[in-house]
């Protein structure tokens, strides 16, 4: 049967194409899933990488809420202009304990995945305020409103419980730990900015970005570290 012969038998036929073409994307679908349930080997396991601190969660809720994912990305690709620049390329490992994760989608501003621990917590609280002033010919605009809006440690705690129903270990019992360990990050932030007389207040929603922007990567950077070493 020649090619002409098939096209004038199916093309023409809107239910029998559409029959077939559903048993074609069906076939291709389950060639593309079923090994995923069927092989033993999943995503990178990273016993190293620890999950977000109270704190830098509602950080981590900030940055989704100011929609930062938009201008940058938290995934360096393994090739040498990404790792020169930003460090190791990302293991999926890293992104085990993030729901979701932030891929992103575009680089407006540079990627963030290694950006915990490079630049101090004043320069944070200042590239906040006026990116321009810290980086020159930034378009990034000036966020201002963290420095007078608060967290409320009830809606931290709740987030923590989120995220234990999705299976992150942490303790049970948030409501019996959670504050204390809030307020001590808080305090360490607040404390490290009063020494280059910087002033914030402990629960401005700034402290928070800034614990989880000082997070971002440096486990997963530490366990890549440790591992080429061996």
């Amino acid at each position: 049967m020649s090619e002409n012969t098939h096209r004038r038998l199916i093309e023409p036929n809107a239910r029998l194409f559409a029959i077939l073409s559903t048993v074609a994307v069906s076939i291709g679908g389950l060639v593309e899933i079923l090994p995923m349930y069927s092989s033993a080997v999943g995503p990178e396991h990273m016993e190293e990488v620890k999950p977000y601190s109270p704190l830098e969660l509602a950080g981590r809720d900030l940055y989704l809420r100011e929609g930062c994912y938009n201008c940058h990305s938290q995934m360096i690709r393994p090739s040498q202009a990404e790792t020169l620049r930003y460090g190791p390329w990302t293991r999926a490992g890293e992104y085990q304990w993030d729901h979701p994760f932030q891929l992103g989608s575009r680089r407006i501003g540079p990627d963030l995945q290694r950006v915990g621990g490079k630049y101090p917590d004043a320069w944070h609280f200042d590239h906040m305020k006026d990116p321009r002033a810290m980086t020159p010919g930034s378009i990034m605009p000036a966020y201002t409103w963290l420095y007078d809006s608060k967290v409320s440690t009830s809606d931290i705690v709740d987030t923590v419980n989120g995220m234990i129903t999705l299976g992150v270990p942490y303790d049970a019992n948030p409501e019996a730990w959670v504050p204390a360990q809030v307020g001590a990050q808080q305090k360490k932030i607040v404390d490290s900015l009063a020494l280059v007389k910087r002033t914030a207040a402990p629960d401005d929603e700034i402290i928070a970005l800034i614990a989880y922007l000082q997070r971002l990567g440096v486990d997963g950077k530490a366990a890549i570290t440790a591992r080429a070493a061996k």
